[in-house]
């Protein structure tokens, strides 16, 4: 899968923005994904909701190839990525064991954010460290809810941050990523997410916006 990653410096720090919605640190080797939501389908199917059911596997197509395009040594998810309880239904928890067993040498960390909870406590055989925001690493704060913290970059997630573009016909809401003075948000990982809109509330953020495999600079500020 071609896709574009364009490198932004971001409190001093070069941080590698990806097109398939995630960000690598090449001095930490290490990719930053917010928001995967996995099994999101199967617990809106559960709860008797019918929608498409391959959006997991999508993803994880996605993160692999992410995967072979920067081969990190760690990954870390800034919180959400379950979604709920179901999400560890015998199909998705199948697939996800599938995918470790890809990438077993892969350190795999989550941030807990407020979908992990509620989807609790993941198996051993995934073999995932879950950790509390504030995580510091390297030069970050890795958080799930974006914030300020003393003495420290934050990258987090939980906004679901598009851009809208204005077009002929209806606005088209592309996933964006947003850097603000002291924190950065990173779009969801999630293909089957809504979206927090920051045209207007972002006056002083770079906005990066992702659209057909392109890292699109909207308004930089970094």
């Amino acid at each position: 899968m071609a896709f574009q990653t364009v490198t932004v410096d971001v409190a001093g720090y070069p941080l590698q923005l990806s097109a398939l919605r995630a960000a690598f640190d090449q001095h930490l080797k290490s990719l930053f994904i917010a928001d995967a939501h996995f099994g999101k389908s199967t617990v809106f199917r559960a709860r008797g909701v019918p929608v498409p059911a391959a959006a997991t596997a999508e993803d994880l197509a996605r993160l692999d190839s992410l995967i072979a395009a920067h081969r990190p040594e760690s990954i870390v998810f800034l919180g959400d990525l379950l979604h709920g309880r179901e999400s560890l239904g015998r199909d998705t928890l199948d697939a996800l064991l599938a995918w470790r067993a890809r990438h077993a040498q892969l350190r795999i960390v989550t941030v807990e954010g407020n979908h992990d909870r509620t989807a609790g406590k993941l198996p051993a055989s995934l073999r995932v460290e879950t950790v509390p925001e504030p995580w510091p690493f390297g030069p970050w704060a890795l958080c799930h809810y974006p914030q300020v913290i003393e003495d420290a970059y934050v990258l987090a997630g939980h906004e679901h941050p598009v851009y809208a573009i204005s077009t002929r016909a209806d606005p088209a809401h592309v996933p964006c990523f947003r850097f603000a003075p002291r924190y950065g948000v990173l779009p969801a990982f999630s293909t089957f997410t809504g979206g927090f809109v920051v045209n207007d509330s972002a006056d002083e953020a770079s906005i990066y916006a992702i659209a057909q495999n392109r890292v699109i600079a909207i308004r930089d500020r970094l």
